[in-house]
């Protein structure tokens, strides 16, 4: 046998290029001789080793990604939580403090209250829609800030200029997840954010067959150390999935625009059915923070809608079983419309009082709204809260 079935047969030379991005699942890639290594490794040349450091899927993911955000230098990981957690274990030490809005997504708020204290760091918690009391809270040896511009899921919005001033004054990172938000409504650098971050599995993505997660720092020194942290933990993300992901970016501007119209609709006509107590929607006159979200998006306020019911988890299943053509899954962004419950899914690990004290009841649905025709989320909806 001479073994020439096992070896690498080599890429066929072509005078022309693929339109499409290749995918490149490779493991590892050679080097020239251990100099060259060398070189690659010290920064003057630039390259691949190993997938764990690195991969070309990802690198062309991060630099669609960076220009959506008007950014460079972002690394694509393995899930937005991945990227949560790079940044917090990349950039505080024992001792540190960290304060984050009362109202972030469920995995983020128990990194917060189980992972970090078990490490030596201190958390604390502020409401971001008071600016002047989350002002206050940032105290001395608070090293970051962690926030979401709109609050999953109650889609309260964030008094950004006055956190991102109070945490300059008080030399704290200021971290912004703009998953809910997106750079299509704001970018993580209008808002003054030193650390910007995604869960592209969601919008950016945007058809529920990836998961992947997006970090960016504009101080070289904390890329490095968010690189190097998700490099050590082996927050890897798929090629596969980045090259799934890159595919979802060029249509991401016309499913967010088709959405958000879909969104504001569906929010309308919600709050005229008679069996919802009440809906949240940035771009409605009666959502507490309007006037907020209609100065910070600049009118764009996304395709998120929450709205809650009476009847506690009997009225919810009701409303659940009769949404046979509304997929009941804790997931937004996806190109279908989205059904999801809070208490039972992204919140449960809160207790009931800790859910209610942030406005989530048995009662309160997140509809992550998709690109289908108007007329179908109408009936849909009808059919859903009839069972009501």
């Amino acid at each position: 046998m001479t073994g020439t079935s096992v070896r690498r047969t080599p890429w066929p030379a072509s005078v022309t290029e693929a339109i499409g991005t290749p995918l490149q699942p490779s493991v590892a890639y050679t080097a020239q001789d251990a100099d060259a290594l060398d070189a690659l490794y010290t920064g003057q040349t630039e390259g691949f080793s190993y997938a764990r450091e690195g991969h070309p899927n990802a690198a062309v993911l991060a630099a669609k990604i960076d220009a959506l955000e008007g950014v460079t230098g972002g690394m694509v990981l393995g899930s937005g939580m991945a990227a949560v957690t790079a940044v917090m274990f990349g950039l505080l030490k024992s001792g540190d403090r960290v304060l984050g809005g009362t109202q972030l997504y469920g995995r983020s708020l128990r990194l917060m209250r189980e992972e970090l204290p078990r490490m030596g760091m201190q958390t604390a918690y502020a409401d971001p829609t008071d600016g002047a009391a989350f002002a206050a809270a940032i105290t001395p040896g608070t090293r970051i800030v962690l926030v979401e511009i709109v609050s999953n899921p109650t889609l309260r919005v964030a008094d950004m200029h006055a956190i991102a001033a109070a945490a300059k004054a008080a030399g704290a990172l200021l971290v912004v997840d703009n998953t809910f938000t997106t750079p299509a409504a704001i970018r993580g650098i209008d808002v003054g954010a030193d650390v910007v971050l995604h869960s592209v599995t969601k919008l950016l993505a945007g058809h529920s067959d990836v998961t992947l997660g997006y970090v960016q720092a504009t101080d070289p020194a904390l890329r490095k150390a968010i690189y190097d942290t998700a490099t050590t933990f082996g927050l890897t993300p798929s090629p596969f999935d980045c090259w799934l992901a890159e595919r979802g970016l060029f249509t991401f501007d016309l499913r967010f625009e088709r959405a958000s119209a879909n969104a504001a609709a569906l929010a309308d006509r919600l709050a005229q059915a008679p069996q919802v107590a009440r809906v949240l929607y940035p771009g409605r006159a009666d959502h507490p923070d309007h006037a907020r979200a209609r100065d910070l998006l600049n009118g764009r306020f996304g395709n998120m809608v929450t709205f809650e019911i009476d009847g506690g988890r009997e009225a919810a299943n009701r409303l659940i079983r009769a949404a046979g053509d509304l997929p009941f899954a804790p997931t937004l962004g996806d190109v279908a419309t989205t059904l999801s419950h809070p208490a039972s899914s992204s919140h449960r690990a809160l207790s009931v009082a800790e859910r209610e004290a942030i406005g989530i009841g048995e009662g309160t649905f997140r509809v992550s709204v998709g690109i289908e025709p108007d007329a179908f989320l109408r009936t849909a909806f009808a059919t859903a809260l009839a069972a009501v």
